[in-house]
């Protein structure tokens, strides 16, 4: 005789579907409502998080037109076996940001949002869908621009970044928008010493610069080029890469007014809003 599966078995197989999380994660952003816990079996393998994320990118109803590298804590890095991770960045979520105005950067209300200071490079050419391993000074020939940027973290999960990189990784690597400033003049010879710094409320909370990140900024983008290869998605012209947090990540609420100061380059300024419905 065979016997039925209980209701508590069939709601961890539900909770274990990829396709499941990745529709609750895409639900709740586009109504800009929090998730309390997360939305299944927590992912324990890079492999799972970006089974998640490919689905979801599928569901969200806009173009990915960049991604958002982050950087893996050292203290996990052994178990998942990388350094950085990706996540997409759609259309509708990326903000030009001249000097002199305030951007309105959207929290979702329970959910986890932050400022991050980042180099923001562009791909200038499409780049070989078969190549799968790259050097850095491989990497800086495919790009052809840098902006000064400022990436807006933020979910669903207010938990997210509290519950490891594969999680993080599996909402869209915890990205909620990107803010595009002026171009940096002369990047290649200027980027490792141009100083960042970022004030929330008027406090200083961080200082740094592209060193701050293993390897640099220019590092994000090899990795990139190569994950994104080896995932069936290899970056395309214009692709915009948003490198890294180089001042730390700034953790902020509706209300709050955050300052990214580039030395020598321009500040870009946001004021942090409560998130509408999409």
């Amino acid at each position: 005789m065979t016997s039925t599966p209980s209701l508590a078995s069939q709601d961890d197989a539900l909770s274990a579907d990829p396709a499941a999380i990745a529709q609750q994660f895409v639900a709740a952003r586009l109504a800009a409502r929090h998730t309390p816990d997360y939305p299944g079996v927590i992912p324990q393998s890079m492999a799972e998080s970006y089974a998640i994320q490919d689905i979801a990118i599928g569901l969200f109803p806009d173009e990915v037109v960049g991604w958002k590298v982050g950087g893996v804590p050292p203290e996990q890095q052994p178990k998942l076996g990388i350094h950085r991770l990706a996540g997409a960045i759609f259309a509708r979520n990326v903000w030009p940001a001249p000097g002199d105005t305030v951007v309105p950067l959207p929290e979702i209300e329970g959910g986890f949002a932050a400022v991050e200071a980042e180099f923001i490079a562009r791909i200038g050419a499409d780049a070989d869908p078969a190549k799968t391993d790259w050097t850095v000074e491989e990497a800086i020939g495919v790009v052809d621009k840098v902006f000064i940027g400022v990436e807006l973290a933020g979910s669903p999960l207010s938990t997210i970044n509290d519950l490891g990189s594969a999680v993080v990784a599996s909402d869209f690597g915890n990205n909620g928008g990107l803010m595009i400033g002026p171009e940096v003049e002369n990047w290649r010879e200027r980027l490792d010493g141009i100083e960042v710094e970022t004030v929330i409320n008027g406090a200083s909370v961080g200082t740094g610069g592209s060193q701050s990140l293993a390897g640099g900024a220019m590092e994000s983008v090899r990795f990139l080029l190569e994950h994104c290869a080896r995932w069936g998605r290899p970056l395309k012209a214009g692709t915009l890469v948003s490198t890294g947090a180089v001042t730390g990540v700034h953790r902020v609420h509706a209300g709050d007014e955050a300052v990214c100061i580039f030395q020598g380059i321009a500040e870009l300024h946001c004021s942090v809003v409560r998130a509408e419905a999409q």
